[in-house]
């Protein structure tokens, strides 16, 4: 099983042009697409999060189990579900306003016990990782499940609006890199960040996935090993999910047995390209159609 811990949310989608547009809600946050990713692709996933007991999280729980995402790690509370208010570019691509104040993903809190035995991969990101006190505990969960040896995928997903202090946060991103297998981002995510994939990887990953919208995808492994994959031509209603698609459509390295720290350097150039043209195409079907809406695993097959 995969566990992916992190936020979910409500996107407010504009529907025509203009500061008054009106706004679709679709079920969205990084971790929350990533889960509902997976279980359309058949993996056994589960989600870690607090979700609110208003409306739209009742919406954003069943969304989960309709994906056949298993919900026994959410938690619930009374507080409001975070709003994400996203502005759509010319070329699909969102940004995003954030009302999140006091809502109820800000207070997850760290499970006493470890996760299950059966567990065998942990992903988190986006804004989970910056809003207090829910990302003390997100941290505190990528630290003690990566002491206990389970891989562990890491994507920052920068929403720069969130973060009201880059440099302390570009610091914090540093410390997690020795407790994280495989470093995924964008490459606006690393531009905003700095470094090099070089400084990543010596830092602790085994590998890094760089994503680069139209210009398809890189991995860069500790063993030294490249490959780069281009993206399928598609015609973009937007990005909303794409990232989160190659997130989930990597747990195929599950089958190749490279879900551990001394395996993945050794996966092979071919099994590396096979992984991400496979990540290329499910993510290509998620620009393909509005909002976070990634594909099943018969939408897929060969």
């Amino acid at each position: 099983m995969i566990v992916v811990a992190g936020e979910s949310l409500i996107d407010l989608v504009p529907q025509g042009t203009g500061a008054l547009a009106p706004l679709l809600p679709r079920l969205g946050g990084g971790p929350y697409n990533t889960a509902v990713a997976l279980g359309r692709l058949g993996a056994r996933t589960s989600f870690c999060s607090r979700i609110s007991t208003d409306g739209f999280g009742d919406a954003l729980v069943e969304g989960l189990r309709a994906a056949g995402v298993d919900t026994a790690l959410v938690q619930r509370g009374p507080e409001p579900t975070t709003l994400a208010v996203a502005a759509l570019g010319a070329d699909g691509s969102a940004g995003y306003g954030f009302y999140a104040e006091g809502s109820a993903d800000r207070l997850f809190a760290l499970p006493a016990a470890p996760l299950p035995s059966g567990v065998r991969a942990l992903a988190l990101g986006t804004c989970s990782l910056v809003l207090e006190p829910g990302a003390s505990a997100y941290e505190a969960l990528l630290r003690r499940e990566a002491e206990r040896g389970l891989f562990t995928l890491l994507d920052p997903n920068i929403r720069g609006g969130l973060i009201p202090a880059p440099d302390a946060y570009r610091a914090r991103f540093r410390n997690w890199l020795p407790y994280v297998s495989l470093l995924k981002l964008s490459q606006e995510d690393a531009a905003w960040l700095g470094g090099s994939v070089e400084e990543w990887l010596a830092a602790g990953p085994a590998a890094v996935v760089l994503t680069r919208g139209a210009e398809g995808m890189t991995v860069r492994t500790r063993g030294g090993a490249g490959v780069d994959v281009p993206a399928v031509r598609v015609g973009v209603a937007d990005t909303i999910g794409a990232g989160d698609t190659v997130n989930a459509a990597l747990h195929g390295l599950a089958g190749r047995g490279a879900l551990s720290l001394r395996s993945l350097p050794a996966l092979s150039r071919a099994a590396w390209t096979d992984t991400l043209a496979f990540a290329a195409r499910a993510a290509a079907i998620t620009c393909s159609r509005p909002g976070a809406n990634p594909p099943y695993a018969t939408e897929l097959a060969p």
